[in-house]
């Protein structure tokens, strides 16, 4: 398997995984920050938004949560 093949494998690999999974947690945090705001300025709009963003940020990480049990031993970068 050729070096360029195996980077453009890399997404589908469990490293590539846990990659998206820790650039998911790090948008959780700019979203929490948000909720936080949103709260002490009482702006309801901005609460609702955040609140939406959290939600896509919770089935985001499952998803990739599920990719991860998915992958299993069938590691592309190992084999």
């Amino acid at each position: 398997m050729s070096k360029l093949t195996k980077a453009k494998d890399f997404k589908k690999s469990k490293s590539g995984t846990y990659l998206s999974m820790a650039t998911t947690v790090f948008g959780a945090w700019g979203v929490a920050k948000q909720i936080k705001k949103a709260r002490t300025e009482q702006d309801t709009l901005r609460l609702i938004d955040a609140t939406v963003s959290a939600v896509a940020i919770v089935t985001g990480f499952a998803i990739l949560y599920r990719e991860l049990k998915r992958l299993g031993d069938d590691d592309v970068l190992l084999g």
